[in-house]
């Protein structure tokens, strides 16, 4: 039994700050302004000048891929196309993988302002197949050796640009398809483990993950379902697989559908393919693309609504966002359910109208705040690409006084799975009046992402009789200006009430399944 002692935040409704907490075998006991007498005498836990809270959520990533890409080539960090080569030559000499892959190729952050091209991957790195994905995740650089190993079809799809390498829409999807069949699952359970640490290192002990991105018979389904059953230090797990095929959902029994990939109905602002309802600004004959048709959509939405799952589909652009909007509002039509907690994610380019029926419908949104402030895909693009609309990105005040819940997430690996970068973005929105207050973002990454995937009653606030998943911030943020958050930082993530420790094996991972029924 133990009794935290200091500012003890419990991001319930009522938003209550605590003085004293109880937890005792994993559960809390009480969380309160006094200690009661049975407590007395106990030893305290004293948080000094940080605080405690829940632990955070992160309710959108793409969990496998960012477990391999957080252990392989990252150049979000160049900034150069020559320091991005250098990267690339470092990567393949020490590489041993026969197909080389890496993450964050991005326009924005090099100072030549453009992607970098297959022929300059071929100069990086011209022996071994390069698989280099954009920092938005919606489209990749493939250098020669790559392009030469394509499955024939691939070549007649939208996105195919082999003159430059890069691969968007469905060529990005397919090819994708194609890379993935080639990794070991092994490794990439081992890269799983990893990665999971680093989530716990930023204070996160539940995450959303959106599943299904090519690997043969859906093998990153089945090793996210493994990782969820098998942890041993209470990490939480709920999967979203991301298909449009309802009789894999039926097969694994899961609750969710939806994601990106094969339930995005759009592409993204890096390629100038999320749909949009008035053409780009700097190109006025585009007006990106929506991937399927109204009736495809609605069709879906039905099927899976039908049948009890929850839906949540991706949708940046605003024409996208009016598609997911009218598809969820004729599957409740179709068959009214009162909590379905379907959602809409990213919403970056919400419309009056599809926010008011979002309102209406109790559709919920995860967000990713730290797109408000991605030097990757930065303001002054988005301003050059869209012209005033940039003003109207996620305005998280207006969806929070119309009544929509809102839930933090970073799209990892396009953005790195930081809660307090998140929590710090939200407050600090580049539309002043379109911020949130403090309470308001911690609860984006503690309560409402707990209540996003029907948590709530067991974790995301500090009540009595919830899982004593907790985190240890080195100071209590309701105390510090909006500009200052930045400088929180986690000191100890406790999940059952436990230290979290890193480090769990393979054959543990495996022998905790075995004994497991948790829920995904």
């Amino acid at each position: 039994m133990k009794v935290y002692n200091g500012t003890i935040i419990s991001c319930d409704k009522e938003g209550r700050v605590h003085k004293y907490l109880v937890e005792d075998k994993g559960r809390i006991l009480y969380a309160g302004a006094e200690l009661p007498a049975e407590y007395k005498g106990l030893p305290l836990e004293p948080l000094g000048s940080g605080a405690l809270l829940p632990c955070f959520g992160d309710t959108h990533l793409h969990f496998a891929s960012y477990a391999l890409f957080n252990s392989g080539l990252d150049v979000r960090s160049a900034r150069s196309l020559p320091e991005m080569r250098g990267l690339i030559t470092e990567f393949a000499r020490t590489g041993s993988d026969k197909i080389l892959m890496g993450f964050g190729a991005s326009p924005h952050g090099v100072k030549e302002r453009r992607l970098i091209s297959r022929a300059e991957l071929d100069r990086a790195c011209p022996e071994r197949p390069l698989y280099l994905v954009k920092y938005d995740g919606h489209a990749c650089i493939l250098n020669s050796s790559l392009l030469a190993l394509l499955p024939a079809g691939i070549s007649a799809l939208r996105g195919f640009h082999p003159d430059t390498g890069e691969m968007n829409q469905e060529a990005f999807f397919a090819v994708t398809d194609f890379i993935t069949r080639k990794i070991s699952p092994v490794k990439t359970i081992k890269n799983m483990l990893s990665a999971v640490d680093e989530l716990a290192r930023n204070g996160i002990g539940l995450m959303h993950t959106a599943s299904g991105v090519g690997f043969p018979y859906d093998l990153d389904v089945a090793m996210e379902t493994l990782l969820g059953r098998g942890l041993d230090s209470g990490f939480q797990t709920r999967l979203f697989f991301q298909t449009m095929d309802l009789e894999k959902i039926r097969k694994r029994k899961l609750p969710r559908v939806g994601g990106c990939f094969a339930t995005a109905l759009d592409g993204g602002f890096g390629s100038r393919d999320a749909a949009l309802r008035r053409p780009y600004t700097d190109d006025l004959q585009n007006r990106g693309v929506l991937f399927y048709s109204d009736e495809e959509v609605v069709k879906f939405t039905k099927q899976a609504n039908r049948a009890g799952l929850q839906i949540e589909m991706h949708a940046i652009g605003d024409a996208a966002f009016d598609q997911a909007v009218m598809a969820l509002e004729a599957a409740l039509k179709d068959c009214p359910r009162p909590d379905h907690r379907h959602g809409i994610i990213h919403a970056c380019l919400p419309t009056g109208e599809g926010l008011q029926k979002c309102a209406a419908l109790g559709i919920q949104i995860p967000l990713q705040p730290a797109f408000l402030a991605w030097d990757l895909e930065p303001l002054d693009y988005l301003r050059a690409i869209l012209g005033e609309r940039a003003e109207e990105i996620s305005p998280l005040r207006k969806m929070t006084d119309l009544g929509i819940v809102l839930s933090g997430s970073s799209d990892a690996p396009c953005t790195l799975p930081n809660p307090i970068a998140g929590i710090h973005a939200a407050c600090n929105h580049y539309v002043p009046g379109q911020s949130l207050t403090i309470t308001e973002a911690l609860k984006l990454f503690t309560y409402n992402a707990a209540w996003a995937a029907f948590d709530e009653r067991e974790r995301g606030s500090l009540e009595a009789g919830k899982a004593a998943d907790m985190v240890i911030l080195n100071r209590d943020p309701l105390a510090m200006k909006p500009g200052e958050l930045m400088q929180l930082k986690v000191e100890q993530l406790l999940l059952k009430g436990k230290p979290y420790r890193k480090g769990q094996g393979l054959f543990s991972l495996l022998a905790n399944r075995l004994l497991s029924s948790g829920r995904i």
